[in-house]
């Protein structure tokens, strides 16, 4: 059974289980998926080097629409623009902060410098985000009903596993974000 995270001397540490590890590395290799970009095969140099992407769109998949939103709610000329500027990077971001947590997940121990504990809290969010849309999380009613669902042994359909796997990420990332305060505390 997965140990919550922690904050000592060796760092921010936390235990998972064989099989908890491969769950999330399942989930962080179908975020990772969802957030590669597709190579245009004529695409600009220049555009590519500065991480231009002239014919992004928005997302049609709410989950990837949650991880790489509209920065503008009424303006979607503007809003199409800043993609452009900026979505290639922002995908190589959060991709990094998957493949790290990933990374993590072969190790024997999980002991985590304040650098890979911020990876992982991104990795562990952007989770989250595509299981809450996959869950249609709106509002807190629709959380209150997902937190309601605590036992394995019920999870009888897709959505009573997913949202225990909501809850156990959920579970997991704030007990991280809970040690990298306790260190930030500690530090000054």
């Amino acid at each position: 059974m997965a140990k919550a995270f922690k904050y000592g001397l060796k760092g921010i540490t936390g235990y998972l289980e064989p099989a908890e590890r491969e769950l999330l590395r399942g989930l962080i290799d179908d975020v990772v998926s969802m957030l590669e970009p597709r190579e245009a095969a004529d695409q600009d140099p220049l555009a590519a080097l500065v991480g231009l992407d002239l014919d992004v769109q928005a997302p049609t998949d709410r989950a990837l629409l949650r991880l790489l939103p509209n920065v503008m709610k009424d303006d979607d000329a503007g809003s199409l623009e800043f993609r452009q500027l900026t979505e290639r990077s922002l995908r190589e971001s959060k991709i990094g902060a998957l493949r790290a947590a990933a990374m993590g997940l072969d190790r024997k121990e999980l002991t985590l410098t304040q650098d890979e504990a911020r990876l992982w809290s991104m990795a562990l969010n952007d989770i989250r985000l595509v299981l809450a849309e996959r869950l249609d999380i709106r509002d807190e009613a629709d959380a209150d009903h997902v937190h309601a669902m605590q036992d394995w042994s019920q999870a009888e359909d897709v959505e009573s596993y997913l949202a225990l796997v909501y809850n156990f990420t959920t579970w997991l990332q704030e007990s991280l974000v809970q040690s990298m305060v306790a260190a930030m505390d500690r530090r000054s």
